[in-house]
């Protein structure tokens, strides 16, 4: 059993997620390694909760575009949780764990868990006329 940071489950309902994407954040921490990496695919991790693969793609994006999920470029089948989210082994390395992640945040090397800004689209802004 992982022992997990408290913190970042506690704040979790501010990042307004979905319920296909808290059931595909649980799965995934249900087969994570210590550190938080998940070599699993989204169908795997689909079947594991009954979702389709459309609506875990979704909720697989939310995930990320909300910096929770990371995805190593150039690897297949493989996620980390952020280490906000992470389990760990021993309480140590969640310590460790969580110092490193504030320190990386800080030096903007890792992106804090948080709610994308909303996009503006071109329909939305109004057009000038001419006469």
């Amino acid at each position: 059993m992982l022992i997990q940071a408290h913190l970042g489950y506690a704040k979790l309902h501010r990042l307004e997620l979905s319920k296909a994407a808290y059931d595909l954040l649980s799965a995934m921490g249900e087969v994570q390694h210590p550190g938080g990496e998940v070599n699993a695919s989204q169908v795997e991790l689909a079947a594991r909760v009954g979702l389709s693969k459309n609506r875990t793609s979704i909720a697989m994006s939310q995930l990320v575009e909300r910096h929770i999920v990371l995805r190593p470029e150039g690897r297949y089948r493989s996620y980390f949780i952020h280490p906000y989210f992470a389990g760990y082994s021993t309480m140590e390395d969640l310590e460790d764990a969580l110092r490193d992640a504030i320190e990386a945040i800080k030096a903007g090397e890792l992106a804090e868990p948080a709610v994308p800004a909303p996009q503006r689209h071109l329909s939305a802004v109004p057009t000038r006329r001419t006469a």
